[in-house]
């Protein structure tokens, strides 16, 4: 039996986890649109040999833009150049099954795919903001069920289109004049009551079958989709054994259809690191003393969506503030359960989560870092990490340089990569083609 390996990818979110990160002495506060900021988190990111660059992604200006930055740059813009300065870590787009049509899905990662030699990945979302919706000419955000019945097909389509090219169909044959054997090259003929879709796709299969599918929603809905498709998972959990409850719920999920092969879970892990005890605290109280915690209560109102003067600093959440029917049932439930949990007042809620929501913030010296990631690793509640250092790059270059030394000396992590591709950094084999409907004539030449 092979031996389980550690995963490691690192969320690129602009300044950091941190809600004060662009405030930060080492920080640029204009980091948020700077490509060669995002290449330089690549490039660390690779040093230490981790699995992946993830980049989150909401088509619309969110959070609390007055006070800190957002998401602005589209992902596989960013991840394309990431492409180029990198050679093997891997490279995920997360992209909206709500607002997108699957064939431009499959189109833009796939070309990220090939673009990279097979070391694209894609994070399927729903995407719950209500503003966002306002974007695409939606009144309303759609049911959250409906968003979900909606990636379901979406999903279908994207990887029926990644099939539609049968191996050998790029000839490219100077000698005979034969570039494409068009008999290789197939309709998807897709339709139900969310897309009708012909295809094939403009491109060849992937040199790693397919790019990889993550997705990242915890609600009854979002891990029935995780579990139907999914081949890793981003998740939240504050404790081992919601991880270890999540991972176990997944897999019996995935049984039920007839799923084979890992999924892997991996958890949000935020991180602020100081070389002693007395550093990391040092470090702690100068980010929260520029974070205006005020307005981490009005992101906690926004989430729950209730006005924000119900929540008070020092008092606990409300008894009646429930996961919003229609909101980020993921984020609200995790946030709501950490506070529900351990009875924090608002302030002390803010604090765990290092300012921003759901995930869990880990402060302490390298030992200790490493130490909790194999302590969950060991126990089965992650397969490895999605981490969110306090500040970027420089909070991932501290992690590089003495937390990763600490978990190869464990035995749980790799010195070098094995692999060119992110099917192999995740340890997932090439996907077999999806059964095929009855087959269709063949695309003419024109």
């Amino acid at each position: 039996m092979t031996k389980r390996e550690l995963h490691l990818n690192v969320n690129a979110l602009n300044s950091g986890f941190h809600g004060a990160a662009w405030r930060a002495g080492v920080s640029d506060p204009a980091a948020f649109l700077d490509i060669k900021h995002f290449l330089e988190i690549a490039r660390i990111a690779e040093r230490g040999t981790f699995d992946a660059v993830f980049m989150a992604d909401i088509p619309v200006i969110t959070g609390l833009p007055r006070l800190r930055p957002y998401q602005a740059l589209e992902p596989t813009v960013v991840l394309s150049a990431m492409a180029v300065v990198t050679e093997t870590i891997g490279l995920i787009a997360t992209a909206s099954t709500t607002f997108n049509d699957p064939y431009n899905i499959a189109r833009r990662i796939l070309s990220l795919d090939h673009a990279s030699h097979g070391r694209a990945g894609w994070n399927v979302v729903t995407t719950a903001e209500a503003a966002a919706a306002r974007n695409f000419g939606y009144r309303d955000q759609v049911p959250h069920h409906d968003r979900y019945l909606r990636a379901d097909s979406f999903t279908r389509v994207v990887r029926a289109l990644w099939d539609s090219w049968e191996d050998g169909a790029f000839v490219g044959d100077k000698q005979s004049g034969l570039f494409i054997d068009t008999d290789l090259v197939r309709p998807i003929d897709f339709q139900d009551e969310y897309h009708s879709v012909s295809g094939p796709l403009s491109l060849p299969r992937s040199p790693q079958g397919y790019p990889v599918l993550i997705q990242a929603g915890g609600s009854n809905d979002g891990r029935d989709l995780a579990a139907k498709y999914a081949e890793a998972i981003f998740s939240i959990a504050q404790t081992i054994e919601e991880s270890v409850e999540f991972a176990t719920d997944i897999r019996r999920r995935a049984a039920a259809y007839s799923r084979k092969g890992p999924i892997l879970v991996l958890p949000g892990l935020s991180t602020l690191i100081g070389s002693t005890e007395a550093e990391v605290k040092r470090r702690e109280e100068e980010l929260w003393g520029l974070f205006p915690e005020r307005a981490a209560v009005d992101r906690l109102a926004v989430l729950f969506r209730i006005d924000a003067t119900r929540l008070e600093l020092d008092r606990q959440l409300p008894d009646d503030i429930e996961i919003p029917a229609n909101g980020d049932h993921t984020f609200a439930a995790a946030t709501l359960a950490a506070a529900r949990r351990d009875k924090l007042t608002a302030r002390q809620l803010i604090r765990r989560l290092g300012g921003s929501i759901g995930h869990r913030f880990l402060a302490g010296t390298p030992q200790v870092i490493a130490d909790e990631i194999e302590a969950w690793f060991v126990a089965g509640a992650a397969d490895g990490f999605n981490l969110m250092p306090d500040i970027l790059p420089h909070g991932l270059s501290i992690f590089v340089d003495e937390v990763v030394p600490l978990l190869r000396a464990k035995g749980i992590f790799r010195k070098q990569y094995s692999g060119r591709t992110l099917r192999d950094h995740f340890g997932l084999a090439i996907p077999e083609r999806q059964p095929k409907a009855p087959p269709a004539e063949a695309i003419q030449n024109t």
